[in-house]
């Protein structure tokens, strides 16, 4: 029986570039998506190819009474969910503390953390063996920003995906006995859109030179990761974050 996962924010980026690692492995994959179903159609092209199956899910997850429908979705699409990636996310324009919005810092915290918090209870529930579940993974993509603070940039996105963090070690040790484990990927700069949606194009080329390794990650070496982590190679890993930066 083929394995099923569900990815948010799978239109672009890290999430786009997992689903196809994931189908390449031979898992069918459901492509979440808020706006851009271009992205989204791409990304279930890149499955089909690999030879996955594809289900494309709509929702704006800055909603989070959308996180119960998406998850409905999904179940009416699958029926079994083996893997939850936890990959959506936003950044704002560079802001001090003092200058964010509360209407801001709502939308960064449902958005990265609110909702993924609930997908993660969701999926849990699912996939437990204390509910008649047969066990899963759900990873929840954090950020390098969780540990560095990101001063004058967004500390708000950075306080979200710390929460993350802490969502992860404190699910883990729920469900650790019952079948599923909870793990954190922190991505440090990678090239991918997000840096354009912040106002800063060229941020990870511009910030090369400050990463150990001298360059800015690509997608593909987070998705590998986030694929290593759902798989039995990784069955004795839960409650714990990697880092995947470079050195950063």
């Amino acid at each position: 029986m083929r394995k099923t996962v569900l990815i948010t924010g799978a239109s672009s980026g890290i999430g786009q570039e997992t689903a196809r690692q994931f189908a390449r492995a031979g898992w069918d994959v459901a492509i979440h998506y808020h706006s851009n179903r271009a992205g989204a159609d791409l990304t279930a092209q890149a499955v089909t190819e690999a030879g996955g199956r594809a289900v494309i899910l709509q929702a704006d997850l800055s909603d989070p009474t959308n996180a119960q429908r998406l998850m409905a979705d999904y179940d009416a699409a699958f029926g079994r969910l083996d893997a939850l990636i936890n990959n959506a996310g936003i950044v704002d324009v560079a802001r001090r503390v003092e200058e964010m919005s509360p209407e801001r810092l709502m939308r960064m915290f449902t958005v990265n953390l609110t909702v993924p918090f609930l997908l993660a209870g969701l999926a849990a529930k699912r996939m437990s063996t204390r509910h008649g579940g047969a066990g899963g993974v759900i990873v929840n993509v954090s950020s390098v920003a969780a540990r560095l603070g990101s001063a004058g940039q967004y500390v708000d996105y950075a306080s979200a995906k710390a929460g993350l963090d802490t969502l992860t070690k404190g699910l883990a040790g729920e469900v650790a006995g019952e079948g599923v484990r909870v793990v954190s990927v922190r991505p440090g700069i990678i090239d991918t859109e997000i840096h354009g949606k912040g106002g800063d194009p060229d941020r990870a080329h511009r910030l090369a030179s400050a990463i150990p390794l001298g360059r800015a990650g690509q997608p593909y070496e987070i998705g590998r990761t986030i694929l290593w982590l759902a798989s039995d190679d990784a069955s004795y890993i839960t409650g714990t974050v990697i880092d995947v930066s470079g050195g950063r």
